[in-house]
């Protein structure tokens, strides 16, 4: 009974794959057949379809989506346009603050700007403390009149040495350069020496001062004006580039 069982089963696995291989359609046992033949024709040149990478091919996508979105955009009525921005022109020629100064100011003077420049835009200036170093000069004087002052200055001419009036303080008198440190000073006296002079020495003209300066970090135009407007506060002080 078994045999005959097993027997059957290697029968019916035969007829089976020989009826789904076509084997027996002469016979008229097979499966139906799905055909479309009509697919095949409509490939246009399938051998030239080729495998890009990754990278490439969202490229290619973003590419190719572009032209059909802008295809598809609903169509505008005449003579409408797109608003374009236009570039502020005060913008491109407004002026860049720049850092200006004015001082030295005395403890008086600055105590008087400080209450006029309450009126500035807060942040827009400060009083900084500063020296006004000291000052040194090649001296000729006193001397005892203005015939012997006209005298000296007859010399001078003639050796070609250039002068000035000193300060109220050492009038009447002759400067003959002004230097920032007595070294330098010095310096000036030995040349003059060379040059004939024998009775000028060098002399402080000018202490170290003390005081305060007024400082505009991003003084602008309009800025600038109202600084300018304080004119009885600023003490005959003029505005210039910060050292």
């Amino acid at each position: 009974m078994l045999r005959t069982l097993v027997l059957l089963l290697l029968l019916a696995n035969g007829g089976y794959y020989a009826w789904s291989q076509g084997l027996l359609q002469s016979w008229g046992f097979a499966p139906h057949q799905q055909a479309e033949p009509q697919r095949l024709q409509q490939q246009i040149h399938p051998e030239l379809l080729r495998v890009l990478p990754d990278d490439t091919g969202k490229a290619a996508q973003r590419s190719t989506a572009a032209p059909s979105q802008a295809n598809h955009r609903p169509a505008e009525p005449a003579g409408h346009a797109e608003p374009v921005a236009a570039a502020d022109p005060d913008a491109a020629t407004a002026p860049q603050g720049e850092c200006l100064q004015a001082g030295l100011f005395d403890a008086a003077q600055a105590d008087a700007l400080r209450r006029a420049a309450a009126a500035l835009p807060a942040g827009s200036w400060r009083l900084e403390n500063a020296t006004l170093p000291g000052r040194w000069m090649v001296y000729m004087g006193r001397f005892a009149d203005a015939d012997l002052l006209a005298k000296k200055r007859s010399e001078l001419r003639e050796l070609g040495v250039s002068f000035d009036r000193p300060n109220a303080a050492l009038e009447p008198g002759l400067s003959l350069g002004r230097f920032s440190t007595e070294e330098a000073a010095q310096r000036g006296l030995t040349q003059l020496n060379a040059k004939g002079v024998r009775s000028a020495r060098v002399v402080q003209e000018r202490l170290d001062a003390p005081g305060f300066v007024l400082r505009l970090p991003q003084a602008d135009t309009a800025l600038r004006a109202q600084v300018l407007a304080l004119r009885g506060a600023l003490a005959g002080k003029e505005l210039r580039p910060c050292s």
